[in-house]
């Protein structure tokens, strides 16, 4: 089980960094969490272009000058938590729908005739809705068809990722939000996702049923920032530990307006963004650095190069919204409404090739 230390002692580990600590990470062949630690730091900021610089030598050195493009299916919006910062949490009124397999794998082409191969299954956590027997079913149908199918559901047992890897299920996403504790109480107000201890332990789940890739992250803007992203280096470092043939990526998703109105004095601007994105590219050269389209189009762009090795395009989160672009019920609304052949020929007008593919099922199944 992933035990992390208190959070206060995470906030006064970045806090104690000095100008000198920032420098010796820079130039470590091999950064540990207290070189972590200082890139994340309020000393780090004056090196912003340093770590920008060293950011971008990693990545183009270990991922050439590729950015994979996926991107989102929305199966339902039910869900059984209350979330504050949440568009599906179970307290708003929101049109509620959940897609039949038809819609969904109408859904799922309706990106694949667009020159989408990885796409990202999302739903709210809603077990009697939506559970494993719908997830296995759709995995089946879609397994052919595109280079990696991904899930960001609801929290499952070992056995049944186990099952849906069988499927045809590549991936799974699950994100912290805030590794906080007290926070996280306050936010979660019921439902499963309340047990803290459960949900931290959900990537290890993954990995163990032998998924080829596991996402973390966290919500910015719930508490520190800082803190959360060397928590986050910690948690990736335990897992990378314990499941080294698994693939790991970090999300690191700012707050976004959504149903309900949640607001928060934690902010989180673009520049504190990029400095977490270096960082763990320093940190972690090997790691999966995800920037969605919550962020806007001029940011996404100008971080082409520096970090970042998969962009989201297209977007929609609302369940059926692909097929019907006038639904209402989305998650939280986003900040790059470009669709993917704008994203792709703005990506090649910086000199980087936008990755449709770089997967096949025939891998896994041989």
């Amino acid at each position: 089980m992933f035990s992390l230390p208190p959070f206060s002692e995470l906030k006064e580990l970045v806090a104690s960094r000095t100008a000198g600590d920032v420098l010796h990470a820079l130039k470590s062949p091999h950064p540990d969490l207290s070189d972590l630690a200082a890139l994340l730091s309020p000393a780090a900021d004056g090196f912003l272009e340093q770590t920008a610089a060293r950011s971008s030598e990693i990545t183009m050195y270990r991922f050439g000058k590729t950015i994979q493009i996926y991107a989102p299916v929305y199966l339902s919006n039910f869900c059984t938590n209350q979330c504050l910062y949440c568009g599906f949490s179970a307290g708003n009124r929101i049109d509620r729908r959940k897609l039949s397999l038809e819609e969904a794998e109408s859904e799922a082409m309706i990106l694949h005739n667009r020159g989408f191969n990885h796409i990202l299954l999302v739903s709210g956590d809603a077990p009697k809705a939506m559970g494993v027997d719908y997830f296995e079913a759709l995995a089946l149908r879609l397994r052919e068809r595109f280079a990696s199918v991904s899930i960001e559901v609801q929290p499952l047992e070992t056995d049944e990722y186990a099952r849906l890897f069988a499927a045809g299920i590549t991936g799974v996403a699950v994100y912290q939000e805030t590794y906080e504790q007290k926070t996280y109480k306050e936010i979660h107000l019921s439902g499963k996702k309340r047990d803290y201890e459960y949900r931290i332990d959900i990537p290890a789940r993954a990995a163990e049923a032998g998924m080829r890739e596991v996402g973390i992250g966290v919500l910015l803007g719930l508490s520190d920032w800082r803190a959360d992203a060397l928590a986050l280096g910690f948690h990736l470092a335990w897992l990378r530990k314990r499941f080294w043939k698994t693939a790991f990526t970090v999300s690191f998703p700012r707050l976004r307006p959504a149903e309900g109105d949640f607001t928060s004095s934690m902010d989180v601007s673009e520049r504190n963004l990029a400095q977490m994105l270096f960082a763990m590219r320093i940190f972690d050269q090997d790691v999966g650095l995800i920037l969605s389209t919550r962020e806007e189009s001029r940011f996404r762009d100008g971080m082409i190069g520096l970090g970042p090795t998969r962009y989201s395009a297209g977007s929609c989160t609302a369940p059926g919204g692909y097929g019907n672009p006038d639904l209402t019920g989305e998650q939280f609304s986003i900040g790059d409404h470009r669709l993917m052949a704008e994203v792709c020929s703005d990506i090649k007008n910086r000199g980087f090739d936008p990755v449709c593919k770089d997967w096949d099922m025939t891998f896994q199944l041989h």
